[in-house]
């Protein structure tokens, strides 16, 4: 018998399948594009146990007539390439023709499709790559399919699936993004017999992000006008200089109506914000860049996620000249403007009398804790004195005594200390985050927590993946001070934060930083659920940014505090809190001995 044999078609399918449909978000996408390519202006997707048991989707598209839908289920058969010609200029979303037979190879998958005009639609029952019926069918015109037991027959895939609620952050996403790119389209997503959102079509741009996004991002934005420069023309919105994340899950690019991915993108949103762009961030993005498809492959990867240019750095250079005008407008603009305070979505500031014009309102001002009575003390020995800035201090027991003198402040960074030993430096920020850490996870330990109420509760607007990830976080978040509880679709309200954040007058932006950092956290984690420890490395990290040496009595606390640690000579990263030299060491580098 021959060694080498050809696939069926069934088992070709099923490994085209490992390729095309890695989860049930994947088997959305594909039907999605191909609807958008259909033409649809409606698409309604349903959803259950994540689309592991059910994935639905009705689109009033174009639909099919019986010799095309029994056509579509054959592998490589598409009505979007004719030609080599073709494939080298690629207009629609799908093109390949594996999509569907695919699918159908690995779940139980029935097509209902009929076009507008036609008497009666076509019905298909497909199982695990067999065909079982093809019959006449009834339903609006326009295209359903339903993919039910996905993966049933290859159960080593279907292990690999993560939770329910998992999987459906991945649809939910992928079809936000959908929605992002199509705003002309309506989409609605139900999700175990909960409709998720309903988006109607046809209204401007910004308001679909403002419906996906929230309203307090979209007033963050900067219009990106239509422009063209050199082949490409671009429009969208970006976010000003300030507003950025610390993962990629809102820059969105999408390439003739197609989400995509590019260094070449990356790099021209960097050059034009420049140092308004912190390090480790990413901006804001919602950007819709169209060019000639010749001047583009789309076909380097199997989920079309990548694109390769033919000429990348002109696409680069021309970006970044557009965007690089728009940050700058804004910039000027801001210069101009006053600080913008974020009140919470369910207070509604009274309409200014006339003549303001400004929707400026000032930050509410939280309560601080107790304060030192003395006055800030300048640390007049340093070659470089670290202002005073207001944080707040807590009453603590009596430290255990310093055996260290103060000599100064170095870089606005370290404390140079003296001992008994020699020279001694210490990382005022790294001190921090291990004195509050500890502290932290010994209150906890001890249900003893410190809290401290917003005055306005603050809700939050989360990608479908964050919400998911925070949400599984909140009884140690809780347990830490922090008040959260969910507050409708992908939002969160918080009311108070731990006692080491003290007295801030923007708690908005102290709880999505709080948030960003326990997301990158768990990404890192070798388990998705972080644990009490994790969480209050990720607090005190947060909390110790906002803290800066402002007087010598208020160091001397913190050394005292650092000394009592169980490790006082590492952050919880394991990052030095205090390194020493000793004086022989320094007699060594000076050549005395």
């Amino acid at each position: 018998m021959a060694r080498i044999q050809v696939l069926s078609e069934i088992l070709a399918s099923q490994v085209a399948a490992g390729e095309v449909v890695e989860r049930p978000a994947s088997v959305v996408k594909e039907l999605v594009e191909n609807a958008l390519d259909a033409g649809a202006r409606r698409i309604d997707v349903l959803i259950h146990r994540g689309g592991i048991a059910l994935i639905r989707m009705v689109d009033d598209g174009h639909g099919m007539n019986a010799e095309d839908a029994v056509m579509c289920l054959e592998r490589h058969a598409t009505s979007k390439l004719r030609s080599s010609a073709d494939l080298a200029a690629i207009r629609t979303l799908g093109f390949r023709g594996e999509a569907v037979p695919s699918i159908a190879s690995v779940s139980r998958f029935t097509l209902t499709t009929r076009e507008h005009g036609a008497v009666v639609g076509t019905k298909i029952v497909v199982e695990g790559g067999k065909t079982i019926s093809v019959e006449e069918g009834g339903g609006a015109p326009g295209t359903q399919i339903e993919v039910r037991n996905l993966f049933y027959n290859i159960p080593a895939r279907r292990k690999f699936l993560r939770a329910e609620a998992t999987e459906f952050s991945h649809i939910e996403q992928l079809l936000r993004v959908q929605a992002l790119a199509h705003p002309e389209v309506s989409f609605s997503l139900t999700h175990d017999d909960r409709l998720v959102f309903q988006l109607p079509g046809g209204g401007p741009l910004l308001e679909r992000i403002r419906g996906l996004a929230g309203n307090d991002l979209a007033e963050r934005l900067l219009e990106v006008p239509e422009q063209t420069s050199g082949g490409i023309t671009v429009r969208g919105y970006i976010g000003e200089a300030g507003v950025a994340r610390s993962n990629r899950s809102l820059f969105l690019v999408f390439l003739n109506g197609r989400p995509v991915e590019n260094a070449h993108f990356t790099q021209a949103l960097r050059a034009a914000y420049g140092e308004a762009l912190p390090r480790g961030q990413h901006p804001v993005t919602f950007l819709f860049v169209d060019m000639d498809p010749r001047d583009v492959d789309v076909n380097v990867h199997p989920a079309k996620r990548e694109v390769r240019f033919r000429e990348g750095l002109a696409v680069q250079a021309a970006l970044t000249e557009m965007l690089s005008a728009v940050v700058r407008r804004g910039q000027r603009k801001s210069v101009h403007a006053p600080p913008m305070a974020f009140p919470s979505r369910d207070v509604i500031p009274e309409p200014s009398p006339e003549p303001a014009k400004s929707k400026w309102t000032p930050p509410v001002r939280q309560p601080e804790l107790i304060i030192t009575p003395e006055p800030p003390l300048e640390l007049t020995s340093s070659p470089a004195t670290i202002s005073p800035t207001a944080v707040a201090r807590t009453i603590e027991p009596a430290p255990p005594p310093n055996p260290y003198r103060q000599l100064g402040v170095l870089a606005n960074e370290y404390i140079v200390l003296e001992s008994d030993e020699g020279l001694v430096l210490m990382d005022y920020r790294a001190a921090w985050e291990r004195v509050l850490f500890e502290e932290a996870r010994d209150r906890a330990a001890s249900a003893t927590t410190a809290s401290q109420r917003l005055l306005v509760p603050h809700t939050l607007e989360l990608s479908p993946r964050e919400f998911v990830f925070v949400s599984s976080q909140m009884e140690n978040l809780r347990r830490l001070g922090v008040g959260i509880e969910e507050f409708g679709a992908n939002t969160l309200k918080v009311d108070a934060l731990p006692a080491a954040f003290g007295h801030q007058s923007d708690p908005e932006t102290v709880v999505t930083s709080l948030l960003q950092d326990l997301r990158q956290a768990g990404e890192k984690a070798a388990v998705r659920r972080l644990d009490t420890e994790a969480i209050a490395a990720s607090i005190s990290r947060q909390a110790a940014r906002l803290r800066v040496p402002g007087t010598s009595t208020e160091i001397d606390t913190l050394i005292g505090r650092l000394l009592a640690c169980e490790m006082p000579y590492c952050c919880p990263a394991g990052k030095a809190t205090l390194i020493q030299m000793s004086r022989q060491e320094l007699a060594r580098k000076f050549g005395k001995r």
